[in-house]
């Protein structure tokens, strides 16, 4: 790209998914610059400046954004989810490319509105999974290609949290259409790595629980997927755990693997670390590597230690900078983010009726 200039990036949104994820890794990736960010808190502004220098424009309102699409080449929404949809929609329209944190929508049927736009307007529409790009997730990846469990059974995945007092906000309002709660949170993440591994969903079947006083939304939730290939999915959301369990187990015809503990990318962001900076990024210590083995316990020393591949954040970024560029494949379709909806929405409507949806 030597020569090149950047593609020029307008950042909606300066929040935790703003600024611990968008930015640092808009601002680190070969062919893309950070020019504007969308936020009207002064603080935040200060922030941003703070680490982006005076390189970095700011605006109050996306509206602004618009009004300067030439100068643009693409749109980032890291703003709240009710915004989703119509911040996208109105980014289209004045002929950008856009990504969209998840969830992309509040239904699959926006989704595909949304996609349906961005097919006759001729431009990219991205979503962004980035747990896709997780340490543990692309040791799974290698595992199955390379045929070391045999056929998968079951898949097992969580994200557990321990957060016993509310921390309110919109994530956590029990308001419908601010589109909170965990289901659709880090819901998102576990259904969209499931259909990803293991195909489309045939059944769905869903618990969804508010444990913690004061809390507005659900809180505690386990999705049940049968996959059209009969695998089966279990996986576990959830703010309320007082011992996690892990993050992975995954059990086939001839082995299974059980990975414990977080990729440490998002902890490395939260601190201030960037992509570039160490030729380190994305590795964990073998102290946390999973284990494939059968008949035993990992924790008891079953099966062989498996090293975890780096974790690749920057991936998808590049990525989207080789699609706009080149015409490369888009990361993350706006079709799997409202695959993955039909699922969540019939998750919803799984656990209020206390039976297994068909789809």
């Amino acid at each position: 790209m030597t020569g090149t200039p950047p593609l020029r990036v307008a950042l909606v949104g300066y929040g935790l998914a703003g600024s611990v994820f968008h930015a640092p890794l808009i601002a680190t990736t070969e062919g893309l610059a950070l020019d504007t960010i969308v936020t009207s808190n002064p603080e935040r502004q200060e922030q941003a400046r703070a680490e982006f220098g005076d390189g970095v424009s700011f605006a109050a309102t996306p509206e602004e954004l618009w009004a300067r699409a030439d100068e643009l080449d693409l749109i980032v929404l890291a703003s709240p989810n009710k915004t989703h949809v119509p911040l996208a929609t109105a980014a289209l329209k004045a002929g950008l490319p856009v990504v969209v944190d998840k969830p992309l929508a509040g239904t699959a049927a926006e989704a595909r509105e949304l996609a349906a736009l961005a097919d006759e307007r001729g431009l990219l529409l991205s979503v962004f999974q980035n747990r896709r790009w997780d340490n543990d997730f692309l040791t799974l990846r290698k595992l199955l290609d390379e045929g070391e469990l045999g056929d998968v059974w079951r898949f097992e995945s969580r994200f557990e949290r321990w957060r016993p007092q509310p921390k309110g906000g919109w994530r956590e309002s029990g308001d419908p259409a601010e589109i909170g709660g965990l289901l659709y949170d880090l819901g998102s993440h576990v259904v969209d790595q499931a259909l990803v591994l293991f195909g489309p969903a045939a059944s769905v079947y869903a618990e969804t629980d508010v444990r913690r006083p004061g809390a507005q939304t659900d809180d505690d939730t386990f999705i049940a997927i049968t996959h059209t290939n009969g695998v089966r999915s279990h996986l576990y959301v959830s703010a309320t755990t007082a011992q996690l369990g892990p993050r992975l187990r995954v059990l086939g015809s001839q082995a299974g693997y059980v990975k414990y503990g977080l990729d440490p990318q998002e902890a490395d962001l939260r601190e201030g670390r960037r992509p570039g900076a160490t030729a380190e990024w994305g590795v964990e210590p073998e102290s946390l590597w999973g284990r494939v083995g059968s008949g035993e316990s990992p924790l008891t020393g079953g099966g062989r230690p498996e090293p975890t591949l780096p974790g690749a954040y920057p991936a998808y970024y590049a990525a989207i900078a080789a699609a706009l560029r080149d015409g490369a494949p888009n990361p993350v379709t706006a079709q799997e983010a409202a695959a993955a909806l039909d699922v969540l929405e019939a998750a919803r409507r799984s656990a209020a009726e206390g039976t297994a949806v068909s789809l």
